[in-house]
């Protein structure tokens, strides 16, 4: 089944600059520089000005959550709603986010601690009272799928078990009319769970053929994947993923199938697809890996899909939020449009605080929330110690290349960062842009020169006259990435003599999946000493 992944559907690297090539004049494309938007349905401030979706007038504006949140997998708990994401190798991982609403989100903490590998479209549900979550990973020759637990959603996690599922992505839980459970996966196949749903029983075997999109349709690859099953009535229904999760922004589609049986036969919805970027104009591309919940009103449905922004990959797939009809022939249409408007909040349900500051004096432990290691080895967190609003941070690697920094997910298309940075003799530290080891961005020094790092190489070292210890400041206004440090302080700050652009640093260009993150970092012998971080929104 490897070739159904979307790891074996990549195609040309090219695929993104060929498509911004093909882009109208007026839409705003991948290679292209977005503008500041001027007219239009714009986002609600929240904190530190990051865009929020709740608009206050009981209507929301996409995304729901903004930043790199893809393959989302909600849950519906009585009165409460969670979610989690892929966060691929970000860790902790898996970080669970709460909601009364659907639509304003804070997270609870992260489930998943251990390094398994690169971590896909995990499936977060609750059986009996307990929670699982099913998560497909991938380390260098070892693809397969685990599972964890817990009593509580806010943990304690158990530790990963293997559930030995080698070749698959995307696990769907679902209980049958027997009430025996399943794990359905990509590529139409499906395998049973032994009753506590900590290992499988038997062998995968195939019970679906996902409907196939007209041959000349723009699509990255067939890539059947994301089932997500559900019982309504006297039917079960698979909503599945087709045409590749990102190249072509019309390639990625939501497809319905229901049965009265899990084994089928399975039939297949007459309006496929029910969601699908149609045209490059848009404002949401590549748009789906989709679940339906019903919203806090029993009987307003809705559903939670992922896309990429129109002009911003690097923020990666966001998650977005749209109404579900049913219809009286037994299946449901997904509405919204291309969701570039404002759409009336589900009905019922308590709004409540959304997001997180991104600002941090060091004073709380935030690691796993808001900050994560990249692929970290074993006690790579021991690297991190926090006194006195001091966030110390050992070196590791000669450069973020061979380190692991640490990075965050954020959800603006402009903004800044700025902390002060305090090195060790023989250390290097700094703030970066990264998208992974071999793509990334940044400013750092030593007690003598500057380090320019730009297309995840080290590219300069002018002077630095201010020593082991200076105020650092990231700005990135869509794109276009700037510069200033200070020595005294923050009395006057002197702009860096180098610029960058930086549309181009993301999944289509580079593959992974990824989104580029804001973050820091320190490499070398010793230690570097960060204080005060500050993360503001920009207009």
């Amino acid at each position: 089944m490897a070739d159904l992944s979307r790891r074996g559907a990549l195609g040309s690297l090219l695929t993104g600059a060929a498509a911004a090539a093909a882009l109208p004049a007026a839409a705003e494309g991948v290679g292209s520089l977005p503008a500041k938007a001027t007219s239009g349905p714009t986002w609600t401030k929240g904190i530190e000005g990051q865009r929020k979706g709740d608009l206050g007038d009981g209507t929301f504006l996409n995304p729901i959550l903004a930043g790199d949140r893809p393959d989302p997998s909600i849950l519906k708990d009585g009165d409460d709603y969670y979610m989690t994401h892929s966060s691929f190798d970000a860790y902790p991982g898996l970080l669970i986010w709460h909601s009364k609403d659907l639509v304003n989100w804070s997270p609870v903490g992260p489930a998943l601690k251990t390094n398994i590998g690169s971590v896909w479209a995990p499936e977060l549900c609750k059986h009996k009272g307990r929670y699982y979550l099913y998560i497909p990973a991938k380390f260098p020759k070892n693809n397969t799928s685990y599972v964890i637990w817990a009593d509580k959603i806010e943990g304690p996690w158990s530790e990963p078990i293997d559930l030995k599922l080698p070749g698959y992505i995307d696990p769907g839980h679902v209980v049958d009319e027997h009430g025996e459970r399943w794990l359905f996966l990509s590529g139409g196949d499906r395998i049973r769970l032994a009753p506590d749903g900590l290992s499988t029983v038997g062998k995968p075997e195939h019970v679906y053929d996902p409907w196939r999109y007209p041959d000349d349709w723009d699509v990255e690859g067939f890539s059947p994947e994301g089932p997500k099953v559900m019982k309504r009535g006297d039917w079960f229904y698979m909503i599945t993923a087709v045409g590749g999760t990102a190249g072509p922004p019309t390639g990625h589609m939501v497809i319905a199938a229901r049965a009265q049986s899990l084994a089928g036969p399975w039939e297949n919805h007459p309006r496929n697809p029910l969601v699908r970027t149609v045209d490059n104009a848009e404002k949401w591309w590549s748009r789906g890996h989709a679940t339906l919940v019903e919203g806090p009103t029993p009987g307003d449905w809705w559903s939670v899909y992922h896309g990429y922004e129109n002009g911003f990959w690097t923020l990666g797939r966001q998650t977005l939020l749209a109404p579900v009809t049913w219809t009286k022939d037994g299946w449901f249409d997904i509405g919204g449009g291309d969701l570039a408007k404002p759409i009336k909040k589900p009905k019922g349900g308590k709004s409540g605080s959304h997001g997180m500051a991104l600002s941090d004096d060091f004073g709380a432990d935030k690691y796993g929330v808001q900050w994560n290691f990249f692929d970290p080895k074993p006690g790579e967190q021991d690297r991190i110690s926090r006194a006195g609003g001091v966030l110390t941070l050992k070196g590791a690697g000669e450069a973020p290349s061979t380190g692991s920094p640490l990075i965050f997910v954020n959800g603006d298309q402009a903004y800044e960062i700025e902390c002060e940075v305090e090195i060790d003799p023989d250390t290097r530290a700094g703030l970066i842009l990264f998208y992974d080891r071999q793509l990334y961005c940044g400013l750092g020094f030593d007690a003598k020169n500057f380090v320019t790092h730009q297309y995840g190489i080290e590219r300069g070292r002018p002077a630095n006259p201010h020593g082991s210890k200076m105020l650092i400041r990231l700005r990135n206004t869509r794109h276009i990435v700037a510069f200033h440090t200070s020595g005294d302080g923050g009395a006057t700050w002197k702009r860096f003599d180098r610029g960058m652009e930086v549309s181009g640093y993301h999944h289509n260009v580079r593959g992974g999946f990824l989104m580029l993150k804001p973050g820091i970092y320190a490499a070398g012998k010793g230690s570097a000493r960060f204080r005060n971080f500050k993360y503001r929104a920009l207009a």
